[in-house]
Parts: C-alpha cells; structure tokens; sequence
C-alpha cells in the first residue's frame, strides 16, 4: 500500500499515463462532463474535497506546461484565483470565457471532479515534460 502521494488507484494511474501536452481539467462538483471524457469522480459531499487539497496533491505530484481558466473568476472568485496564481507562479497561462472553458473540456483526457461549490474553481492543465 502507497503511504504517500495520491492514493487514488484511478487517479494515480491517469496522472502517471499522461504524456507531453495531454490535458486534464480539474473541476467544481456542478461541471458538466462531455460524453466520452474519463470522470474521476473525488466529490463526497459539497466542499470535500475543495478544489484546493486537490489543486495541492496534483501540483505536488505533477509538471506543468500551461494552464487555462475563465474569465469569469477573476472577479466572481478573487481568493481562488490568487491560489491559482500563486501554485502554478511561473507557468503560462491564458483566460477564456467560461463557456469556451467547458467546450475545451472535450478534449481532455479525463476530469477531476471535486466537491467545491464556489464559482469557477475550474482550472484546464496542460502536462509539461518533466525532463
């Protein structure tokens, strides 16, 4: 049994699958999901777990190329957005509207839902190389 890391068997295995440029999204618990994305489904009742603890246990794990948010949160969800900016300080970013966010989801290799319940705490990652 791991004792460290992310103990999350479907979790584990995803992260360890994704190869350069593959994205994955991390999101609120009410983000719709497109047909045919992979679900991990962490969400156990609202708030728990919180986009950050999962945002954390990724980052900790995990290298970065880019990363994609809404618009939307930099005003409807300022606290979140400072977090995001600060775990992932030095990594290229860009904004879209919410709705071109959830278009882009598609693509994605699987989603994580949480159980956050705050507005737009929905974050799309692009896997860097880590060498």
């Amino acid at each position: 049994m791991k004792k460290s890391g992310i103990i999350n068997a479907q979790l584990a295995g995803l992260l360890a699958g994704l190869g350069h440029k593959d994205t994955y999204m991390i999101a609120d618990a009410g983000m719709p999901i497109p047909r045919g994305v992979e679900i991990v489904d962490l969400a156990v009742v609202g708030g728990v777990p919180t986009f950050r603890q999962v945002m954390d246990a990724i980052a900790d794990e995990c290298v970065f190329e880019h990363y994609t948010l809404a618009e939307e949160i930099k005003e409807a969800n300022p606290e979140l957005h400072a977090y995001v900016q600060e775990k992932l300080e030095g990594v290229e970013h860009d904004y879209v509207p919410h709705v071109e966010l959830k278009r882009m989801e598609a693509s994605c290799k699987f989603v994580i839902r949480t159980g956050e319940f705050s507005p737009y705490p929905n974050v799309l990652l692009t896997a860097a190389c880590a060498f």
